[in-house]
């Protein structure tokens, strides 16, 4: 699976004009399933995200987690996450899950995600989605497992 991971003030997603999704501070973590992707690694990137220390402590340092600092999380899903970009101008997409997978593991790695903590908030699988945020720093970190 991959993931972008945005610290954010406050992010959200708007379906046909209407919040259907939010957070304030804490991630936005944009969420691709890629072919052959499993339910384990689907935890494996909810744990890692959610433990991984990216938020700044007393001092300043990015030494805190989403964990410890009780922050929450918007998750949207983004096939586009898959491009393959190396030949022409158009990016191919065919190593993304299909639909049916991609969903279900995208389902999966939120209520992971959730089942650790932090309080999380989805966008809509396949919809047309408008998404805004506030970067915090900013930082923006990719992950694949």
């Amino acid at each position: 699976m991959r993931a972008l991971v945005q610290r954010v003030t406050e992010a959200q997603v708007r379906v046909a004009g209407k919040i259907i999704g939010q957070t304030g501070p804490g991630l936005l973590i944009l969420v691709c399933a890629m072919q052959d992707d499993t339910t384990a690694q689907a935890e494996a990137l909810a744990a890692k995200i959610a433990k991984m220390r990216i938020f700044k402590d007393e001092a300043g340092k990015m030494n805190r987690a989403l964990l410890d600092m009780g922050g929450s999380a918007l998750v949207v899903s983004q096939f586009t996450l898959a491009a393959d970009t190396r030949s022409g101008n158009r990016p191919g997409f065919s190593t993304a899950a299909p639909p049916e997978t991609g969903e279900a593991l995208y389902r999966h790695f939120a209520q992971a995600l959730a089942a650790l903590g932090p309080k999380v908030e989805t966008g809509q699988f396949g919809a047309d989605m408008a998404v805004s945020l506030i970067n915090d720093g900013p930082v923006t970190i990719w992950i694949e497992i």
